[in-house]
């Protein structure tokens, strides 16, 4: 059986409970508003004391400042200190001393960071420790106040053997002020450099206590060891910092929490202390006990929670009565609404006289009235919208199937596109209406030789800089601000040393507005070489066919106008004649051969064979060309040597070829050589000629086609041909060929065959 409790005691415990919520919601934000103005009232204190100890722990490096400034300022300072007057120096900083008893350093240096004179020393000369302050204060010609961590040898050495042997750490921290010398010229002279240890002083100056009471403490570390305090022994302060208040303090920021000090407890403030260079080197704290707020807020809690006890016994003889009250009324109105939950939509309640119940009844009445009357019409309804729903999630279905069939269609019209950007030679950038880059296609990234993250969603502007490709940004302006929007500009730029041919489009939204630009760019640079390769090959050819036909037609004349012929005359004419057509063959053969290498149809019959054979095959072929030119050829090349794989004939070629220009570029009795050895897996051929070495500016045209070396002196002329030639036999052969210069001066041209493996 559930427990059910009646109207009167929901009634009854409502009310008590709203009560009792709104006395503890009392209690709480008065408690709240307590503390917060505790804790303000502490924090305000804690920052004004923090605040006041910070300026005396500068007040003596204030004085030693405003002290020293004056006779720095003076001209006899200045004269005696640029002389280098020691003695006189060095009585200054005494008197000087009298006046700021408290000193413990007392230093004059020169511009170059030199010692001059010490109060407590008479060495000089030395270079003083403390650069860093010094560099601040020199470079700005203004007085500087630092906290210094200085090394036990710097106070050794300033007359502090006493002090500096008694370091643990091996450093003290010094308030340390550094006045520059400067003339009326604004000439630096040096400077006087004056320090106070603060580890001497066992407490805080009696100032910062008089003023803060016994209750403050005041507390200095150097690093996290505490160095001074405004207390006693007698109280347990820990020697050194907690590590997560540390750990703020070198990060340079403050720290504000709580401690304990003997049997109190503290609200602190810690602020980082750094030296010239900004380095965290210690702390300054101040802590204010926090026992008394503790009381006050333990006796506010006292009378609230008196206050709060006597109102909710009055609230609890409130809540009765008026639960009682209340119950029976309710209680017809809850029977009521109980029926109407049931279905029974004519149920009507009659309550008592009070108004606000009759009031509730009578309203209660009218709206049962309205239920039965909508209940019947929404019956009626219910079936129309049943019907108009079942139409529309019908036409809900048919939407969604051409909603995905529609996108189906833009996705694949988007990949096409894609694969039409990403395949094109020409390079595509689009900028939008505000010239951001919106697309930049893979032709686009190679011809200007830059990544799709430097360029998308930024402003052409700012990227074109890097780039020298900013006379398209001025275009762009140009389409984007003229007058005729809609113009197509077409033009030409160099970038990077490639010659480019720009097309600018400008494209529009849908309302006809302006809405950024299609750059379209083809590379001609490729297009330019060769129309230049081809206009030299074309002067070449016409040069190399002219000389032989010219030969040969003067030749031919002579034989036909010669009334007197001689047998050896007309034979030595038609010698002519047959080297300029071997000639003519050999340019043509040339043409034909670098043809058929591009077009793919040179063929190639490869089979085991000897490079030795090879070779002397090769050298007996060129040997009258040798000869004609008195340039020997000389055959290195053993029978020892291992078979190699390709073909006999270019590879003869290959051969012949190099020396035929071997012999061309050597003068009269020199010697050509050829020798070869085995490297690996490939056979090393090489042709060595004591010619004038290639220059290092014409290496890169040599196996590059129709390319001559200038001013060269050859035995003949070439089309630029052969060696473009050799190289694709060889590397037809999986060689390589290559040209490096004659340890003893000359050329050597090398190239690779493939041993040939009987497996």
């Amino acid at each position: 059986m559930k427990f059910r409790l009646g109207i009167r005691s929901k009634l009854f415990f409502s009310i008590l409970l709203i009560l009792l919520l709104s006395y503890s919601t009392l209690i709480y934000s008065t408690v709240k508003t307590l503390n917060a103005t505790l804790e303000e009232k502490i924090g305000r204190d804690l920052e004004a004391n923090l605040k006041f100890a910070h300026f005396q722990y500068l007040a003596r490096a204030e004085q030693m400042k405003y002290t020293l400034l004056q006779p720095a300022m003076a001209p006899p300072a200045q004269q005696h200190l640029q002389a280098r007057d020691k003695v006189w120096l060095k009585k200054a900083l005494h008197r000087w001393q009298k006046i700021l008893p408290f000193v413990d350093l007392l230093t004059i240096v020169d511009s170059r960071k030199l010692v001059v004179a010490r109060v407590n020393g008479n060495l000089a000369g030395d270079a003083f420790e403390l650069g860093g302050v010094l560099d601040r204060a020199f470079n700005g010609k203004q007085p500087v106040i630092s906290t210094e961590l200085v090394p036990y040898r710097l106070l050794r050495r300033e007359g502090e053997v006493e002090y500096s042997a008694a370091l643990t750490t091996g450093e003290a921290m010094m308030l340390t002020v550094v006045i520059p010398v400067v003339t009326e010229e604004g000439e630096l002279l040096g400077g006087i450099v004056a320090g106070d240890v603060i580890n001497r002083d066992p407490h805080i100056p009696y100032q910062v206590q008089e003023i803060f009471g016994n209750d403050a403490v005041v507390n200095i570390t150097q690093r996290d060891v505490r160095i001074a305090s405004s207390i006693g022994t007698e109280f347990s302060l820990p020697t050194t910092l907690a590590p997560q208040v540390y750990e703020r303090i070198e990060r340079r920021q403050p720290f504000r929490g709580e401690t304990q000090i003997g049997s109190r407890l503290y609200k602190t403030a810690f602020e980082p202390i750094t030296n010239a260079n900004g380095e965290v080197i210690g702390s300054l704290s101040v802590a204010l006990p926090g026992t008394d707020m503790e009381k006050l807020k333990r006796a506010n809690l006292r009378n609230i929670m008196t206050s709060a006890g006597i109102g909710i016994f009055l609230s609890f003889g409130i809540a009765y009565f008026v639960a009682r009250r209340l119950a029976r009324p309710l209680r017809e109105l809850a029977r009521g609404a109980q029926n109407i939950a049931s279905g029974y939509l004519d149920q009507r309640v009659v309550v008592g006289k009070i108004y606000e119940f009759a009031l509730l009844a009578d309203s209660f009445n009218k709206m049962a009235a309205a239920l039965q009357e909508r209940d019947l019409t929404i019956r009626n309804k219910t079936v129309a919208l049943e019907e108009v729903n079942s139409r529309l999630q019908e036409s809900n279905e048919l939407l969604e199937k051409r909603v995905g069939e529609r996108t189906a269609e833009l996705q694949m019209e988007k990949g096409r596109l894609e694969a039409i950007l990403t395949s094109m030679a020409e390079g595509v950038v689009v900028t939008d209406c505000d010239n951001k880059v919106i697309l930049f296609n893979p032709a686009a990234q190679r011809i200007f030789e830059m990544v799709p993250f430097w360029m998308l969603d930024k402003p052409f502007a700012e990227v074109c800089e890097s780039r020298g490709f900013c006379p398209l940004s001025g275009y762009i302006e140009e389409i984007r601000n003229g007058p005729d929007t809609a113009t197509v500009r077409e033009v030409n730029i160099k970038v990077k040393g490639k010659q480019l041919k720009v097309q600018l489009s400008p494209f529009f939204d849908a309302t006809g507005g302006f809405a950024g630009v299609v750059m379209s760019i083809r590379d001609m640079t490729l297009e330019g070489e060769v129309d230049r390769m081809k206009s030299e090959f074309i002067s070449t050819v016409s040069h190399e066919l002219k000389t032989p036909l010219t030969s040969m037609k003067g030749s031919l004349q002579l034989l036909l106008s010669k009334e007197d012929r001689s047998a050896a005359a007309d034979r030595e004419l038609l010698e002519i004649c047959l080297r300029n057509t071997d000639r003519l063959i050999r340019l043509i053969n040339d043409i034909l051969d670098i043809s058929k290498i591009e077009a793919g149809g040179m063929e190639f019959s490869f089979k085991p064979d000897s490079i030795a054979e090879l070779v002397a095959y090769a050298v007996a072929e060129i040997k009258g060309f040798s000869a004609q030119h008195n340039v020997p050829i000389i055959n290195l090349v053993g029978h020892d040597l291992p078979l190699v794989y390709g073909d006999h004939d270019r590879l003869i070629q290959v051969i012949t070829n190099l020396l035929a220009n071997a012999v061309k570029f050597s003068p009269e009795e020199a010697v050509v050589t050829v020798i070869a050895e085995r490297r690996a897996h490939y056979v090393e051929v090489s042709v060595v000629d004591r010619g004038e070495v290639i220059q290092w500016g014409d290496r890169d045209k040599l196996f590059k086609k129709f390319q001559q070396l200038e001013g060269a002196e050859t035995k003949g002329s070439g089309t630029g041909l052969g060696l473009a030639i050799c190289k694709e036999i060889i590397e037809k052969h999986h060689g390589k060929i290559y040209y490096r210069a004659g340890g003893e001066g000359g050329n050597n041209f090398t190239f690779t065959v493939p041993v040939y493996e009987e497996q």
